[in-house]
Formats: structure tokens, C-alpha cells, sequence
């Protein structure tokens, strides 16, 4: 039995509007047809694809393992996401894995869900100008080592 690709991955939310508001606005993803299920949700869709389902604070205790540390989506357009970003004053963070043609920047949904954008093929952000993908820290390339007195 062969794994053919991720399918979905699944959040609840305290706020239904505020998380739609941010999956559409910053990772790129529209609110689309849902099933008439009897609790509050959203599917969030890239393309014709539901890849996020959504559940609303429906007063469940249990929220899953807790054990995956972050989602990455396939995305376009650094540039403008990272201004984007900025202008609303969201934090994030900028990468560059070795060896790839990969930028990331990393942001938090408001229920703290870590997720990573992946830009492949673009043009390097000045955002990275400094990074060193090897210790994932910005300006550690140009470090020097101070002489001792």
C-alpha cells in the first residue's frame, strides 16, 4: 500500500473567521465548499484541492497529538508575501536550505500553528542577505572573530 501524496491536514480554531482570514490572506488558500457537517469549520482549498480542513472550538478537550511541529505549503511570489507580511506586522522568519534552489519564511496562524511558505526558483530576498543556511542564522556569515587583547 503505497502513499500517493498528503491529502489534508486538520486545526481547530478558536476563531473560525479570524484563521480563514489568515489562511486566505497570507498563505494564499480560499475558503471553499465544506459538507454540511453540524459543527462549525472551513475547507481551505489551493486550486481545485481542500488542503486545510478547519474545525471551530466545538468544545472538545482532545486537539490531536501535538507532536507536528509545523505545516509547509508549495507558494509563489516571496517578494510580495514577505512585504505583505511586513506591512501588517506579522512575525516571521526567512530561510534558505543549502544546497536547493528553496527560500522559506516561517509564520504562526493565531492559534500558533508554525507554517512554512516554500518559494522554489525565485530570486534570493534581500531578507537573507547575512544568512547562513548552515547554523540558520541571519548575519552569521559575516561574523568576524575579534581579536583577544
Amino acid at each position: 500500500m503505497p502513499a500517493l501524496s498528503l491529502d489534508h491536514w486538520n486545526i481547530f480554531c478558536k476563531d473560525l473567521k479570524k484563521t480563514v482570514a489568515f489562511y486566505e490572506k497570507y498563505v494564499g488558500l480560499r475558503d471553499g465548499d465544506r459538507p454540511p457537517f453540524p459543527f462549525p469549520g472551513a475547507w481551505m482549498y489551493a486550486g481545485d484541492k481542500a488542503i486545510l480542513h478547519i474545525v471551530s472550538e466545538t468544545g472538545r478537550k482532545d486537539h490531536g497529538s501535538g507532536a507536528i511541529d509545523h505545516v509547509a505549503i508549495n507558494c509563489a511570489d516571496i517578494r510580495g508575501t514577505i512585504d505583505q507580511i511586513k506591512k501588517d506586522k506579522i512575525k516571521f522568519e526567512v530561510r534558505k536550505v543549502p544546497a536547493r534552489p528553496l527560500q522559506q519564511v516561517f509564520i504562526h496562524d493565531p492559534d500558533g500553528v508554525m507554517i512554512e511558505l516554500n518559494f522554489w526558483h525565485e530570486e534570493d530576498v534581500k531578507e537573507l542577505e547575512g544568512f547562513d543556511p548552515m547554523t540558520n542564522r541571519a548575519g552569521a556569515m559575516k561574523e568576524k572573530a575579534v581579536p583577544a587583547e
